[in-house]
C-alpha cells in the first residue's frame, strides 16, 4: 500500500484516526464515524511491510517481544502521527492518530474563557478528562501554548509518545518521551523536580506512583497538568482516591483539597451542519466550598450542584449547561442535545420555559431563566 497517499487522504478528509487491518481497506474515523476507503483490502504481508518501514531496528525488536508498540512520527508537509502497532489474529494491525503541526488556540477550540485563567495558575494539579478521542491532548496542548505565549516559565513534559511539538517562545519547553528520553513515567518524575520546572505536563496518570508524584509536585509549589480517562469531576475525584488503599483515603482527600486547581472534562458532539464536532465542557474549579466538599465522601456527591451554581462567580459550568448553550446557538441538533445531557427530563423542561426548583447559574446558558 502507499501509506503516504493514504495519510494525505486522511489529512484532506480531516480524519482523526486511520485504522489498518488485514482483510479490510484502510478505514478513516471522520467526525467520530468509521468510514472505509474505496480501496483494495490489505493483506497481512502488506501490513507487516508497512510496520517495518515505520519502525527502526530497536523498535522492531521491541515489537517482536511485546507484540504492541506506541510511537510518534512526522511526515513532511502533512503533520505528526501517533502510531500504535499491534497484533490481532496473528497479523499486524495499525492505528494512527493525526496530530497537526499547528497547535490551535483556546478560542479556536471553543473552550470556556476560564480555561485561560486555569492555564496560568501558579501551582497545583489541573486535570483534563474524557474518553479516548475526546480532545484531551489537544486541549492540554492549547493550554501549554497559551502559557508559552504569555509567561516566562520552564515547562517540562513527560509523554508516551510525544504528540504536539512546541517551540520555545516566552517559555522554555523540554519534551521527554518514554522509551527514548526516559524509561518510565515513574523514572522521569523521580528526577523532574531537580530540573527546575515551573510547569510539569504528565501525558497520562496511569498508576498510583505517577499520581503520588504528581500530587507531591503540586504540593511543593509546581503547576502540574495531566489527563485521566474519567467522564466528569466527581468520577475523577473518586478515581484518584481509588488509586490508594482505604487507610490512605482521608490523607488523599486532604492533599487533593489543598492541591487540586480544577478539572476540565470533555465530550465531542456532532455539529448540526455536519461539519465537524464541538466540545461540551464541564469545568470544576476548586474554590473554598469545593475544598470543604472534597474532604467529606458524602458531600463529594453534591459537587455537581456546586458546579452548576458556580458559573457567574467562578466560571464553572456543567455538561448540561454547555450543551444548552450549543443548542441555543444552533451548533447542535435537539436530538444530539437530548442524547448527550445528564438529565434529559430537566433539559426538556427548560426548553419549554419551565424552571426547575433551582435555576441558579443557568442565566448564561439559558436566557429563559433570566427574571423578567
Amino acid at each position: 500500500m502507499d501509506l503516504k497517499r493514504t495519510l494525505e487522504r486522511m489529512v484532506k478528509e480531516n480524519s482523526s484516526d486511520l485504522h489498518l487491518k488485514a482483510g479490510l481497506p484502510p478505514v478513516l474515523r471522520i467526525d467520530g464515524f468509521l468510514r472505509p476507503l474505496e480501496e483494495a483490502p490489505l493483506s497481512p504481508e502488506e501490513l507487516r511491510q508497512v510496520a517495518l518501514q515505520l519502525m527502526p531496528k530497536d523498535q522492531q525488536q521491541l515489537f517482536a517481544e511485546e507484540k504492541e508498540l506506541d510511537f510518534s512520527m512526522g511526515v513532511a508537509g502533512l503533520g505528526r502521527f501517533r502510531v500504535n502497532v499491534y497484533m490481532q489474529r496473528g497479523s499486524v494491525a495499525l492505528a494512527m492518530r493525526a496530530i497537526p503541526f499547528n497547535i490551535k488556540k483556546i478560542d479556536e477550540l471553543m473552550l470556556p474563557p476560564v480555561t485561560k485563567e486555569l492555564s496560568l495558575s501558579n501551582r497545583g494539579l489541573l486535570l483534563v478528562t474524557g474518553t479516548t478521542g475526546s480532545g484531551k491532548s489537544t486541549t492540554l496542548a492549547s493550554m501549554l501554548e497559551f502559557i508559552n505565549e504569555t509567561e516566562n516559565r520552564n515547562i517540562i513534559t513527560v509523554e508516551d509518545p510525544i504528540e504536539f511539538i512546541f517551540r520555545d517562545k516566552k517559555s522554555l519547553i523540554s519534551q521527554r518521551e518514554i522509551g527514548t528520553d526516559t524509561k518510565t513515567f515513574a523514572a522521569a518524575l523521580k528526577h523532574v523536580l531537580r530540573q527546575d520546572p515551573d510547569v510539569i505536563l504528565i501525558g497520562e496518570i496511569r498508576d498510583k506512583t505517577t499520581l503520588a508524584t504528581a500530587l507531591q509536585a503540586a504540593d511543593t509549589g509546581h503547576m502540574v497538568f495531566s489527563t485521566l480517562h474519567t467522564l466528569n469531576a466527581p468520577e475523577t475525584i473518586n478515581r484518584i482516591i481509588s488509586f490508594f488503599p482505604p487507610h490512605q483515603h482521608e490523607h488523599v482527600r486532604v492533599l487533593l483539597s489543598a492541591t487540586l486547581v480544577g478539572v476540565i472534562s470533555l465530550r465531542l458532539l456532532p455539529r448540526a451542519d455536519g461539519k465537524g464536532r464541538v466540545p461540551a465542557v464541564e469545568v470544576m474549579i476548586n474554590n473554598q466550598t469545593i475544598k470543604d466538599y472534597l474532604l467529606d465522601p458524602v458531600k463529594t456527591l453534591e459537587i455537581p450542584q456546586l458546579i452548576q451554581e458556580g458559573t457567574s462567580q467562578y466560571g464553572m459550568q456543567s455538561f448540561d449547561q454547555s450543551i444548552m448553550k450549543h443548542y441555543r446557538d444552533g451548533l447542535i441538533t435537539y436530538e444530539t442535545a437530548i442524547q448527550s445531557v445528564t438529565n434529559p427530563d430537566e433539559f426538556k423542561l427548560r426548553l419549554r420555559g419551565i424552571e426547575s426548583t433551582d435555576s441558579r447559574g443557568w442565566e448564561t446558558f439559558d436566557p429563559s431563566t433570566t427574571k423578567k
